[in-house]
């Protein structure tokens, strides 16, 4: 990764060093060829006594065109000896290579000056293309200082897009142009979600972002990254949407395999497998794939399930810690593909295999404390290479290595607000997954099924338990899952000022356009400022709306009306 056969494939190693260099800070390469090899053509050494090779002409054949790590083959033509002189000296043919070594770092400034010239363009070509575009954009933000998210969709792209091409550029250009008026850049970034409309696409959509995120922009480690088709379109939104989280500081460490191993699948790609920033270690999206070949493996969904883990936890090792031990979040996103029967099993044999992982980990002598991690199974259409699981782990990792317990503050002298008429009630638990670590974070998953949705509009809506949702049944629910949450913040010591992201993902066949439903919770979060509560309004929803095939707590589950995902951090 970072050679480009058209313009360094048949140059000497001696004149590729400072450029060897440059690709290990990029990509933490061993200049040597370790962890992977270089294919070399030896020309001269001491052993060829009386002459050298000289290539007088040759080919440079593409073997494949892979916009990542693109592979050539050097094809001589022509070639003759040249008889060596015994008077030859090493300063002298030192003096022989020095002015080539000259012309080929004046090429890679030259290179560097047109690809920073690009850049300024490109940035001034995204200004005038949002600036005229007919597309209607959404823009919302979390309100936390120092880790926020952005994320950006857009709305009836249909018409007017000539694909996802045009939309991904456009969305990454207006992410761009959001950074950089708040005084950031995408080194900043800690975590990317990609969402696009077609997995078909991905080649496409992997070579437009590449575009954007690069290893010159993130000198300290680009961002980890996960790939999920959704339903975009169903939902009336354009063919790609991308949601990032954002760090006002550049403390992050991340982990960026990239030779093929036994121990963990590489990143075919300029993402990170994971980030480790504040404590909290966001990993990429993980698929059951097998290291050594990178291809899935057989077996069905609970076998990549099984694998996907494996991974995860090869991963988590890296940062000292295990996923069994110190996951906060489980994000397992499941394909359309999966038969129903198979979904019964997931859930079974993601608890077998965190539990044979800690095992192991007591085997070898370790006896961590255990945190209680929250699961979100979410159904998709697709996943990338056809996959039919994907994990994404959230894991806390303490500094001192020592792992604070999962626990909840005395609040036995807090009493809950009312808002909307919503008071505390028994069956609430009945919808609340959180995973807290006391004055640190918190992680909230809130599940509003069909049971939970009739109990909120029998209760406010004179009993109408009608199976298709009104939009002021919706508008009810969405005013419910506000109280909620901000009632679980408060009573876990957090405001909303402490929120990193908050996610509701919401079921196609709701058949609510998006716009409604964005309007709905905006509302209900206008109204709780207005009361004084804890949280205030800006200009950009402080929630994501992420539209899906289902949600919920269980694979075999994936119903939810709306599913909300939460996840705070103390500073």
């Amino acid at each position: 990764m970072g050679l480009d056969p058209a313009k360094h494939l048949g140059k000497e190693i001696a004149f590729l060093e400072p450029y060897l260099h440059k690709l290990k800070d990029l990509y933490g390469i061993n200049v040597c060829g370790e962890g992977g090899e270089y294919e070399t053509l030896t020309l001269d050494c001491p052993l060829f006594v009386n002459a050298r090779i000289v290539l007088d002409e040759f080919q440079v054949v593409l073997h494949s065109s892979d916009s990542i790590a693109p592979v050539g083959v050097l094809h001589p033509l022509k070639f003759h000896l040249e008889k060596k002189a015994e008077s030859n000296t090493s300063s002298e043919s030192m003096k022989g290579i020095c002015p080539e070594k000259s012309n080929f770092v004046f090429e890679v400034q030259g290179d560097s000056q047109q690809e920073c010239k690009a850049i300024c363009n490109s940035i001034q070509e995204a200004t005038n293309l949002v600036e005229t575009s007919n597309h209607r954009v959404h823009i919302p933000k979390t309100e936390k200082d120092d880790t926020f998210s952005i994320c950006f969709w857009l709305l009836d792209s249909s018409q007017s897009s000539a694909g996802l091409q045009e939309d991904l550029e456009l969305v990454l250009r207006k992410i761009e142009s959001q950074l950089v008026e708040y005084g950031f850049g995408w080194e900043h970034v800690l975590y990317i979600h990609l969402y696009i409309s077609d997995m078909n696409e991905f080649t496409t959509a992997n070579e437009t972002y590449v575009r954007f995120i690069t290893h010159d922009k993130c000198p300290f480690g680009v961002p980890s990254r996960s790939t999920i088709e959704l339903p975009l379109s169903q939902a009336g939104l354009g063919r790609a949407y991308i949601e990032v989280l954002v760090a006002n500081d550049q403390s992050k460490r991340v982990l960026h395999v990239q030779s093929i191993s036994c121990w963990a699948p590489s990143c075919i790609g300029p993402y990170s497998q994971a980030t480790l920033h504040k404590e909290v270690l966001h990993m990429a999206g993980q698929l059951g794939l097998d290291p050594p070949a990178m291809n899935l493996c057989g077996g069905g969904p609970t076998a990549e399930l099984e694998q996907a883990l494996e991974n995860s936890e090869a991963v988590a090792k890296c940062f000292n810690c295990s996923i069994s031990t110190s996951a906060l979040l489980y994000v397992v996103y499941c394909s359309i593909s999966i038969p129903l029967a198979e979904r019964l099993k997931i859930r079974d044999k993601m608890d077998s295999s965190v539990k044979k992982i800690r095992l192991s980990n007591m085997d070898n002598g370790r006896k961590p404390v255990m945190l209680d991690p929250v699961f979100l199974y979410v159904l998709v259409p697709d996943l990338p290479k056809r996959a039919l699981v994907e994990v994404k782990p959230i894991l806390y990792v303490p500094e001192d290595m020592e792992m604070t317990e999962g626990s909840v503050p005395d609040l036995s002298g807090m009493t809950a607000s009312s808002f909307r008429g919503f008071q505390p009630a028994a069956w609430h638990d009945s919808c609340i997954q959180k995973c807290v670590v006391h004055g640190k974070i918190c992680a909230v998953v809130l599940c509003i099924t069909s049971a939970v949705s009739k109990k909120i509009c029998s209760e406010f809506l004179n009993g109408d338990t009608q199976n298709s949702l009104t939009e002021g049944q919706m508008k009810r629910i969405s005013s419910f899952c506000v109280y909620l949450l901000d009632r679980l913040c408060m009573e876990n010591g957090f405001s909303w000022k402490d929120v990193m992201s908050l996610r509701l993902y919401f079921p196609t066949s709701l058949q609510m356009p998006l716009e409604t439903l964005s309007l709905m919770f905006t509302d209900a979060f206008n109204e709780l400022a207005e009361m004084g509560g804890s949280i205030e309004v800006g200009k950009h929803p402080i929630f994501n709306l992420v539209p899906v095939l289902g949600a919920g707590s269980s694979a075999s589950h994936m119903e939810d009306v709306v599913t909300c995902e939460l996840f705070a951090r103390k500073s």
